[in-house]
């Protein structure tokens, strides 16, 4: 099956490749004797007016061929006007170009094909406001938006792809609250998005979350209403008074009017599974029960009446042996400052952490009502990633539980641009990635080991295409543009080489002798078989790699 996608990826690619040279060939009237995809033998092959359509045994190449005047067949009067090189130089420009230029759109065409797959979106209702975003104050949970600066969503996705490209640029949102329409205003902020190869992306961000989170509780005082009727911290609250509850919006709601009165609460509450399947997994299995609450009256809000609040802030997890874990953090523990200023949410808390990451942090807690605190250091590791540089990578180990219940999914009116324009992004996105590679390899940031060949394109397109229809398609998306900007290299016998001949003839005013373009052809050549073998030669460590992993696996 990997040989059947191997293949099918290489001729489609080569086929547009090849069609590009072809058909701008033909609209400039030049005649093409040849179209073939593939090398070796024949094995298909059709004749037509002018031209011989071939496919060859072997997918790894094809080529057009042109009438050309410098090639040993003879060039009839009526054909002179129709060579290759008769045609005005922007004509060839044109014709070369169009290999490339068709395996770089290409993709456009893929990306469309997998995106307009897509027909359930979140809908553009905001779920969390994360304190300290310009989105505070301004937006808060239940908002549905409708429209930016004039312009209608419909989806969560169009919201985050028009904040995404507006950073510090003020939108006018018109929002649906409460049964009416209102009129938010909001600058997203800048934010610096690291990415490999020393890519920086700055991007708008304005702090909000599509999903709401469920009626998963925090009790954090012994002596509140909640924690003597039995509720503990991570229960997940499914019933009051007999009434579903998804939400923590909705337990708000539910024990509005409850001040005073027992109320029955069904919860379902997640218990441990020590060493789940022999100790190969990590296991909880919820224990259902029920607990009389009766919240004190008042006019207080439910933390102040019940005890109860958003888990958010609790600690789920510490592994034994952390830093986290020998500053005496524990699961339950409710975090409240770090370095002496208070935090309002779990994303606040990492979010200072992080802002920082090489340093010691002082976080304070609270445990059954005491307050407690500890030093920690987030954790380093130093590694080289699949292009070879160095980098630095920070763990924060304790975690959080907070699940979150998101939105009923909607229809997109407008499924059609979303995919056009995320199909542009993803393409424009991966040629960046690309180039800038390329440039980091001749700049000696990367180490040139990370060149694959067939070999590797065999294996990705293997794995992806195991995974699925829309995967497979992703990689030869990726593949196609890596093809068509590799073509583009100035060296002689790509196309890139041809457009450099090109370049020099613009600025001669006259063709390069075929000699000089003879000579510089053949150490072309020589440039690209060294690449292909070095590319070969990664190719063969990574496999032998992988083997001697799995050996040791195996004997291990």
């Amino acid at each position: 099956m990997d040989l059947l996608y191997f293949a099918l990826l290489c001729s489609v690619l080569i086929f547009v490749h090849e069609l590009g040279h072809f058909v701008c060939a033909k609209i400039f009237g030049v005649k093409v004797l040849t179209f073939s995809i593939g090398f070796g033998p024949r094995v298909l092959r059709l004749r037509g007016r002018e031209t011989e359509y071939c496919v060859a045994l072997l997918p790894l190449g094809g080529f057009v061929k042109m009438l050309e005047e410098n090639r040993q067949e003879a060039v009839l009067p009526e054909d002179r006007k129709r060579t290759f090189e008769s045609q005005a130089l922007w004509k060839r420009v044109i014709i070369v170009m169009a290999g490339p230029a068709m395996n770089v759109l290409f993709p456009v065409l893929l990306y469309f094909a997998v995106f307009i797959g897509e027909t359930r979106f979140v809908p553009p209702t905001v779920g969390v406001v994360l304190p300290g975003h310009p989105a505070e104050g301004r937006l808060i949970p239940g908002d549905r938006i409708l429209e930016v600066d004039g312009e209608r969503v419909s989806t969560f996705a169009e919201l985050h792809r028009i904040v995404t490209k507006s950073p510090n640029q003020e939108l006018r949102l018109k929002v649906f609250r409460n049964k009416e329409h209102v009129e938010v205003t909001v600058v997203p902020e800048e934010k610096v998005v690291q990415k490999p190869l020393e890519i920086v992306d700055r991007v708008g961000e304005i702090g909000v979350r599509p999903s709401r989170p469920a009626a998963v509780v925090g009790v954090s005082r012994p002596d509140s209403p909640a924690f003597r009727a039995g509720l503990r911290t991570f229960d997940v609250v499914t019933e009051v008074r007999g009434t579903p509850v998804k939400t923590f919006a909705d337990l708000e709601i539910a024990l509005e009017e409850s001040r005073g009165a027992t109320v029955p609460v069904t919860y379902l509450r997640p218990v441990t599974v020590p060493r789940a399947l022999g100790g190969l997994a990590e296991l909880a299995v919820y224990e259902s029960g029920v607990a009389a609450l009766t919240p004190e009256s008042g006019h207080g809000d439910l933390l102040a009446r019940t005890g109860i609040e958003p888990a958010d802030l609790y600690v789920a997890e510490v592994p034994e042996g952390s830093a986290e874990w020998d500053a005496e953090l524990r699961p339950g523990d409710r975090i409240t400052e770090v370095d002496g200023v208070e935090v309002t949410a779990w994303s606040t808390f990492v979010e200072r952490l992080f802002a920082a990451p090489d340093r010691s942090h002082v976080i304070t807690w609270q445990r059954s009502g005491q307050r407690k605190s500890g030093t920690i250091e987030l954790r380093r590791e130093d590694w080289i990633d699949e292009y070879g540089q160095h980098r630095p990578r920070f763990y924060l180990r304790a975690s959080n539980w907070s699940p979150m219940v998101a939105e009923p999914f909607v229809d997109s009116p407008s499924a059609f641009q979303f995919a056009l324009e995320s199909a542009v992004d993803e393409t424009y996105d991966v040629i960046r990635f690309i180039v800038v590679g390329i440039v980091r390899i001749m700049e000696g940031k990367v180490s040139i080991s990370t060149l694959g060949g067939p070999i590797t394109v065999y294996d990705v397109i293997g794995e992806e295409g195991a995974k699925g229809v829309s995967y497979f398609v992703w990689a030869m998306a990726v593949i196609s543009i890596n093809l068509g900007l590799i073509n583009l290299l100035p060296i002689p016998v790509l196309d890139g080489g041809h457009l450099l001949f090109f370049t020099f003839e613009a600025v001669l005013r006259r063709p390069l002798p075929l000699r000089v373009r003879e000579i510089a052809s053949l150490v072309g050549l020589v440039v690209l078989i060294g690449l292909m073998g070095i590319a070969f030669k990664n190719d063969v460590e990574r496999r032998w790699d992988v083997i001697q992993g799995q050996f040791k696996e195996l004997v291990g």
